[in-house]
């Protein structure tokens, strides 16, 4: 007889209290019922229900298999429903998160061409620059700067989020252009206040060399356009994401300082919890995420 069917029709038994209940419930005979237990004990070789004239005990064998069969009809529903929601068009409200500057610069005008494509799909995005706990906090997809590695997660690797030194052309008129990243210690170097117990920038060069120099500066901010703006305006160099500074250096308000220096890439992953419900939604959103923003192919 089919196994899940008899997993079934011994649930049923179970939860109903008896082969009589369970057969009304099924719309079969009492005694296609019992054929259906005696199938699976006769397999296992191992009794699962002591019946009396008056009630039936699970066994202790029958207490497990009772469990396990829980367990196996739920995940097969789950796959019956979730292969259903796949072949149907993406809907619904998608929840995520993401670091301040990239989800403002990059991600949020990425997702507007998602959400053409996809009229039946509404965003929430919370922009934090804290570590996210995606099941906690309900959210469904989230972008991670930095190694990731918790159990439970799916972590897709996306480009590596890059940060380059810009300035405006007035502060390098009255201070001069640097030519190595040692110089920088002597210059004003914009800074974001939670960098004060850290204020060493490690830059990398052409060749894969490195730098650590010490850098100060009298203008610290909590917020990385905050310094974009004070870098424009003349009152320092900063050292912010390429996105976050591209318009500035297209338009001139910001020029490239030590252009062939960057701080060290820092990885940068798509997450998601192992077990979230694989919805068209959700499907579409991480091919969309994953071709927009995933590693270059060589």
């Amino acid at each position: 007889m089919n196994k899940l069917a008899g997993m079934e029709m011994f649930v049923r038994v179970v939860e109903s209290g008896s082969f009589s209940a369970a057969a009304e419930i099924s719309r079969v005979s009492p005694t296609m019922v019992a054929k259906h237990i005696r199938a699976i004990e006769d397999r296992l070789g191992a009794r699962l229900l002591h019946r009396t004239t008056r009630r039936q005990q699970l066994s202790d064998v029958g207490r497990l298999y009772y469990e396990r069969c829980k367990h196996v009809l739920a995940d097969v529903e789950l796959a019956e429903a979730s292969a259903s929601e796949l072949q149907s068009s993406p809907r619904g409200r998608l929840r995520l998160i993401a670091p301040v500057s990239f989800g403002s610069h990059s991600l949020v005008p990425a997702l507007g061409e998602y959400m053409g494509r996809h009229p039946d799909v509404s965003i929430e995005l919370t922009l934090d620059n804290r570590r996210p706990n995606l099941i906690d906090e309900g959210f469904e997809l989230g972008i991670h700067i930095g190694d990731i590695d918790e159990p439970g997660l799916v972590a897709r690797a996306l480009q590596p989020y890059r940060r380059r030194l810009a300035a405006a052309p007035a502060y390098l008129a009255r201070h001069g252009q640097l030519d190595h990243p040692e110089q920088l210690g002597s210059r004003e170097c914009l800074g974001l206040s939670y960098w004060r117990r850290h204020d060493r920038w490690r830059l990398v060069g052409p060749n894969g060399e490195t730098c650590s120099v010490s850098v100060q500066g009298r203008f610290t901010a909590n917020q990385g356009d905050a310094l974009r703006i004070a870098a424009v305006n003349g009152i320092g160099i900063v050292l912010q994401p390429e996105a976050v500074l591209a318009e500035d250096l297209a338009a001139g308000r910001l020029v490239p300082v030590l252009p062939d220096w960057s701080l060290a890439p820092s990885p940068m992953h798509l997450i998601y919890a192992q077990n979230i419900r694989p919805t068209a939604k959700l499907r579409s959103a991480i091919d969309f995420l994953l071709a927009r923003f995933g590693q270059l192919q060589a």
